[in-house]
């Protein structure tokens, strides 16, 4: 490939589609080692590898997210490392790569990368995806850039991330897209501006518990009051329009903060920000009964954020900060005491 010059990439394996082959009972399953993905790479710059795990990005937990941050941030720890390229499954990647970005302070790129295809398919995606994965970690300009995601030609931000498309060569959507390859050159376009990085989750982090608790028409607040006595550290609510639930939810808001759990409320429309307006039980009254509104962050990547700082553990207002905080340049060492990853 065209690019940059020769860098030292790092290749984390996880599983997901790209190391997935067809089994003898139906269906497809992660099954392959880095060393296999890495067979087609054209090599121009040096890589490494690691095996963290080989599992569908759906059976993953919280735990497994921990082992994949750290060893992301001992890789980047590594003075002979200029770049991290982690291969991971497209259906929950959208919460790993925020969580990485999160707490990443390195100005070295992160770049998730995934495949739609199996290995074994006639036409799979997963070598090219690879292989632009790798250049796009290599390159200088995308130093400072965070954690990122690279697919079908599209480079994109970790933060404000969704999967969009179950079928589609490239699935995601969202966050800002940074760089996009033009035949074999990748061409930079934007750099993301980001907040000062939290802290690395710790073994709490492990058994957490956030619920998504959906807010549609006709939508009751038992499922919700459960979670609060199951235990729950958290619960984001997936809120109609700029962020709105049903009958009885501003008092089930009130119960829950006064128990002890916090609550974010988030919006299931996939592009914008929540934006509280109306009263009447709306957005207004929900965030005056101690709901934390998530900003641009959909349910998904705003449980990822609750759960870390829940974990270890947080104020509502640190919540909220993190959750609005005007961005600013990150660097290594930066963002208070934050682990360089």
């Amino acid at each position: 490939m065209k690019g940059w010059p020769v860098a030292s990439i790092r290749i984390l394996g996880t599983g997901g589609t790209i190391s997935s082959r067809s089994t003898p009972g139906g269906g497809i399953a992660a099954s392959e080692r880095v060393e296999e993905l890495i067979r087609t790479l054209s090599r121009r710059h040096t890589v490494t590898v690691q095996d963290i795990m080989v599992s569908g990005s759906y059976q993953l937990q919280f735990s497994d997210l921990r082992r994949i941050a750290q060893a992301a941030r001992n890789a980047l720890l590594d003075s002979t490392v200029d770049g991290v390229v982690i291969t991971h499954g497209t259906d929950t990647m959208e919460e790993t790569a925020f969580l990485l970005d999160l707490v990443h302070s390195s100005p070295k790129p992160v770049v998730f990368t995934g495949s739609c295809r199996p290995l074994d398919s006639a036409a799979p995606d997963g070598p090219q995806n690879l292989e632009e994965a790798v250049e796009a970690a290599a390159s200088p300009e995308l130093r400072d850039s965070g954690v990122l995601v690279s697919f079908a030609g599209v480079v994109r931000s970790a933060r404000g991330l969704r999967n969009a498309s179950t079928l589609a060569a490239n699935p995601f959507a969202g966050g800002t897209e940074v760089a996009h390859f033009i035949g074999d050159t990748l061409h930079v376009t934007a750099r993301p501006v980001r907040p000062a990085p939290l802290s690395m989750p710790n073994e709490d982090f492990d058994t957490v518990r956030v619920d998504i608790i959906d807010c549609s028409v006709g939508t009751g607040t038992d499922l919700f009051s459960h979670a609060v006595q199951a235990g729950s550290n958290a619960v984001v609510l997936s809120g109609t329009g700029l962020g709105n639930a049903g009958p009885g939810f501003t008092e089930a808001v009130q119960d829950a903060v006064r128990a002890g759990c916090f609550v974010v409320l988030s919006s299931r429309v996939p592009d914008g920000p929540v934006v509280p307006t109306f009263g009447g039980g709306g957005g207004i009254d929900l965030v005056r009964a101690g709901a934390i509104p998530s900003g641009d962050l959909k349910p998904p990547q705003a449980r990822i954020l609750a759960a870390l700082l829940t974990s270890q553990p947080a104020t509502p207002e640190q919540i909220l900060h993190a959750l609005t905080a005007a961005p600013g340049r990150t660097g290594a060492g930066s963002g208070g005491g934050a682990n360089p990853t």
